[in-house]
């Protein structure tokens, strides 16, 4: 498949993953609009914040979250992903139930711990048993628009959950830093979109320099952990892709000493640099160094940068991109980037 071969992609792309991708911007808007009409409950306090959130949409914008919000929050922000709640969430616990379709088991188990704690609890969720839950127990729920696959569904997951804790005085006014970002976003929508030809589309480049090659992505702490993590789940699900992630500058205290492995299988893989202008000039170092150690022993090494003012519209500059690289690389090979058959697969054993 050509990636400029449009009639191809749209009778290969059965679900239009990459028109759902393009249009990240405009749920960005829509999700602003739905947090503003929503009331959340009032708190005397928020010890700590917790996210009950597993697949794809929850999970990732939960852990975006916990980035941008890492030198900005006035309470923590912890995901939870597993079925059960850590002993420490009470009534200072607020704690936003995060599920798209609101059937995801994992997250219906720590909801039903979470209403016996004593915290407060608030849902995010197109329904499904969640929803029926929620109304049940009494517990606030804003619904977001169904019918989607999880993973393409970040504005109407991530938006509402930021502007929540700003209004819950978590956060400072974030309005400004949405604003640039919903437009960026708008901008890289029609750039790195099918449309734009692959001489002037770094997503479709990148898809061709990454394919044949398993992807480790590489963010930087503070902010970039929770992209390089989206880069590689979206590698998986959108791909078809096995791929790793790691964080600048953790990994050069122990994955690093496994680049001396056999070269020869160290060129299977493509590493993905992420870098940011408001990294230190510490961390700025740390990602030359490894780009230049990297250079010499892996199949490929990519640096992408990050575009925008405000850390946001960084942060969601480099997601986008990953998102649309990850749906042009199967499109390369003549796969369909939205089924998930091994995912279908293993939740029918488990129902069995």
């Amino acid at each position: 498949m050509h990636l400029d071969d449009l009639a191809g992609i749209r009778q290969l792309d059965t679900q239009d993953m990459l028109g759902l991708t393009a249009g990240t911007g405009r749920q960005f808007r829509e999700g602003l609009a739905l947090a503003e009409a929503f009331n959340p409950p009032r708190m005397d306090r928020i010890n700590q914040v917790l996210v009950l959130g597993t697949g794809g949409g929850s999970a990732a914008s939960a852990n975006l979250l916990r980035s941008y919000l890492f030198d900005k929050g006035r309470a923590p922000v912890i995901v939870n992903q597993g079925y059960n709640l850590p002993a420490w969430v009470g009534p200072g616990t607020l704690v936003l139930t995060v599920t798209h379709s609101g059937n995801t088991e994992e997250i219906l188990s720590a909801y039903e711990q979470a209403v016996t704690t004593g915290c407060t609890i608030i849902c995010i969720t197109a329904g499904g048993k969640l929803g029926e839950m929620a109304a049940r127990d009494g517990v606030p729920v804003l619904r977001i628009p169904g019918g989607l696959m999880p993973r393409a569904a970040l504005g109407y997951i991530f938006v509402p959950m930021l502007v929540i804790l700003q209004r819950m005085g978590v956060v400072p006014d974030v309005r400004a830093e949405l604003d640039e970002a919903i437009t960026l976003l708008e901008q890289l929508g029609q750039e790195y979109g099918p449309e734009t030809p692959t001489d002037r589309n770094l997503a479709k480049q990148l898809a061709e320099q990454i394919r044949g090659h398993i992807p480790l992505v590489y963010g930087t702490l503070d902010h970039l952990d929770s992209v390089a993590w989206r880069w590689k789940n979206q590698f998986g699900e959108n791909s078809k892709y096995m791929a790793f992630w790691n964080a600048v500058p953790a990994l050069h205290h122990d994955e690093a000493v496994g680049w001396e492995m056999d070269r020869r299988l160290l060129q299977n893989l493509a590493v993905v640099l992420l870098r940011d202008k408001g990294d230190s000039a510490k961390m700025v170092k740390r990602m030359d160094v490894t780009r230049s150690i990297l250079q010499e022993r892996m199949g490929r090494v990519i640096e992408v940068h990050s575009r925008g003012e405000g850390l946001l519209a960084r942060m969601f500059s480099l997601v986008l991109l990953g998102d649309f690289v990850s749906v042009y690389l199967p499109l390369l090979d003549g796969v369909d980037p939205t089924p998930v058959r091994i995912i279908d697969h293993f939740k029918r054993l488990m129902a069995q």
